[in-house]
């Protein structure tokens, strides 16, 4: 699975999967959802070295202004619906419009990084957060190409799933956590 991701990845085409059988497209679910998260946590885990080890200040993170500032069960909906639904049909959806062009590829990968480089503002913007950007995002960028392989395999609503399920991992202890008052560590 991993290689037809990477194979579709450094030649991306609008070609959709022609297997519908449910059990085969839930295990690629799946397995798609496993490897963003293991590669986006791991990427979590060396940026997040980056700070004290550098003596950075990336400043105050998104979540934890938003967890002041918002109910948990708005933040469950913005996260685990409003977001997926959204931003899919921003960044993947206009795919389709490109998949007989010659230059699909380009607007893959423009989408792509777009996705990628819009969660910068999840950063507090300092000089510090504008040069480091390219590596902060890059787990949004991984997962933005993973979900764009399942929006151009199966098709859009499988890409809003996955990026719910993604969504709902990493946000659900954090916002259980709050729930119970249990104390998250930021540093």
């Amino acid at each position: 699975m991993l290689e037809r991701v990477w194979q579709f990845l450094k030649n991306p085409v609008y070609e959709e999967d022609e297997n519908t059988d449910s059990k085969y497209r839930g295990n690629v679910f799946v397995r798609l959802l496993i490897y963003a998260l293991v590669i986006n946590i791991g990427l979590g885990f060396v940026i997040g070295l980056l700070e004290p080890v550098f003596g950075l200040d990336l400043g105050t993170h998104a979540i934890d202004k938003a967890l002041d500032e918002y109910s948990l069960p708005f933040l469950f909906f913005a996260a685990v619906i409003l977001a997926p639904v959204m931003e899919e049909v921003i960044f993947r959806g206009p795919l389709v419009f490109f998949r007989d062009k010659p230059y699909f590829k380009i607007i893959f990968w423009l989408l792509t990084l777009f996705f990628g480089f819009y969660h910068i503002t999840n950063f507090e913007i300092t000089n510090t957060v504008l040069l480091l950007s390219p590596l902060l995002v890059l787990p949004q960028i991984i997962v933005g190409a993973i979900l764009g392989f399942i929006r151009v395999r199966f098709n859009l609503l499988w890409a809003i799933g996955l990026h719910a399920a993604y969504n709902l991992i990493l946000m659900g202890p954090i916002l259980l956590a709050t729930a119970f008052n249990i104390p998250i560590p930021s540093e």
